[in-house]
């Protein structure tokens, strides 16, 4: 009898300490920091890690060492405000009426005119910074903004502390004076990029022992194209040693795009930035919270490769075209997600997803409760961050129906599984590709599967119904 006594004291011992193990284990992970990292106009080859020859980008190789990396991530816009909002509600940008950058171009003597959208962020959406700080998270924004004027900054979005995010799209200057009512001057000579970091860091270093949100939303590398100095030379000696091939570009509609990256300016531009990604890594190991701190890296859309002449400043190749374009260089972009206590080596993940899709990972990540009326259109990446290889959802949607300088004229696209049809309004036109067999967008196959190209408009055709998407009319003042 005291034997089976001792026993089942010994036995009740053993589970709660099993128990309390378990539940520290839950507690640990139950309030992740994050770290979400968007850089603006980066793209999908952009990064060493996915290819590139030219430009270098060291941190962030490692980093994918300890992380799922995307192949076929794509933004929800070809361009920054949409995909922005998306990525802040968890909702398509038709879906928001925020379907152009923000205020957007709206020419008047084209042969279309673009529907109206909305030139902010809405205030009764509750975005993912929001539902953080409802559960106790401390909240901070550097960077790029580009969501509305005043009263619709990040600080009316819920952020605690906002450093730089206002209604412009691109900074005066890299350099100081930055002319941003929202980021005070540093000293001469001060690069932006490194400024935003140290606001980060320093915001990092108060907030370590409190769940925390920081957002940083690098302004590269958008135009202005302006060098790190302490890197341009070595991007020029590498440069002047490149024996590129012929041709440099390539006509593009009625546009033009680059073939190579050689920009070195740009190279130390991503360089620069690389070595930021590196401070805020060596932070957080410093502070002792690598192991529950996530990070997701990625960009708001393609590379700056297509314009109505040369001069692009990067290439997107073997991608056709660029920012600005619904073709795969305009929308397909680099994503990198580290969840410590998930990946330990590289992860190779080939399933579409979006920026949708970030809203939903974060509340599960932080064991949040989903709210589906709110990220109506995204889906929780946590599957894949586990291993998984699918997802439950075989088309994704974008809908640009604006001009833009890249040369892009009106139109949508879609994706179901390998098949991609791309609707252009201004010459009233269908293109029809399938990315399996040729990655490129160069063999145009709607001639060719006409059945096909009637199945995907139907589709394409639907969903903008459903979603009330908003298109362009006939311009009545028009002189062909």
């Amino acid at each position: 009898m005291l034997m089976r006594i001792a026993f089942t004291i010994f036995y009740s011992l053993v589970l709660g300490s099993l128990s309390m193990q378990s539940c520290s284990v839950d507690v640990q992970h139950q309030n992740p920091n994050f770290i979400f990292i968007l850089v603006d106009d980066l793209g999908i080859t952009d990064l060493s890690c996915y290819g590139s020859k030219f430009y270098e980008s060291p941190n962030l190789d490692k980093l994918a060492k300890t992380s799922v990396r995307f192949t076929n991530a794509y933004a929800s816009s070809p361009v920054c405000s949409p995909t922005r909002a998306s990525i802040m509600t968890g909702q398509h940008p038709v879906r928001l009426n925020i379907t152009d950058w923000i205020p957007g171009l709206d020419p008047k003597d084209k042969k279309l005119l673009g529907p109206e959208d909305n030139h902010q962020l809405p205030l009764n959406e509750k975005t993912v910074a929001e539902i953080l700080k409802d559960y106790g998270y401390k909240t901070f924004f550097t960077g790029k903004w580009h969501l509305g004027g005043e009263n619709f900054f990040p600080e009316n979005q819920g952020f605690d502390i906002n450093k730089g995010g206002y209604h412009a799209g691109m900074p005066s200057s890299y350099y100081v004076p930055y002319n941003n009512p929202k980021l005070e001057d540093g000293p001469e000579g001060e690069y932006l990029p490194d400024r935003l970091t140290t606001e980060s860091i320093d915001f990092i270093q108060k907030n370590r022992d409190k769940p925390f949100f920081v957002y940083l939303s690098f302004y590269t590398v958008h135009k202005p194209i302006e060098p790190c100095n302490r890197h341009l030379n070595k991007f020029q000696k590498k440069s002047d040693s490149l024996a590129l091939s012929e041709p440099s570009f390539r006509k593009e509609h009625d546009g033009i795009t680059k073939l190579h990256q050689d920009n070195p300016e740009y190279a130390s531009m991503v360089y620069a930035m690389d070595e930021n990604v590196g401070r805020l890594l060596q932070t957080i190991n410093e502070q002792g919270i690598e192991d529950n701190t996530v990070i997701i890296f990625t960009s708001d859309n393609g590379g700056l490769s297509t314009l109505f002449h040369e001069g692009s400043p990067t290439s997107n190749e073997p991608f056709r075209a660029g920012k600005g374009w619904c073709y795969e260089g305009g929308i397909r972009v680099p994503l990198i997600i580290h969840v410590p206590w998930l990946t330990e080596k590289t992860v190779e993940c080939n399933v579409p997803v979006t920026s949708m899709d970030f809203y939903p990972t974060i509340l599960d990540l932080a064991n949040i409760p989903q709210v589906p009326d709110q990220h109506a259109d995204g889906l929780s990446l946590l599957p894949l961050l586990q291993g998984k290889n699918n997802l439950d959802r075989d088309t994704l949607y974008w809908h640009f129906p604006h001009y833009h300088g890249s040369a892009w004229t009106p139109g949508s696209a879609m994706r179901l599984g390998d098949w991609k049809l791309i609707e252009f309004y201004h010459e009233a036109k269908v293109e029809l590709y399938n990315l399996k067999e040729y990655i490129g967008e160069q063999h145009e196959l709607s001639k060719k599967y006409p059945e096909k190209v009637s199945e995907l408009k139907n589709v394409l055709h639907r969903w903008q119904k459903k979603m009330g998407a908003k298109f362009p009319i006939p311009n009545p003042n028009y002189k062909e």
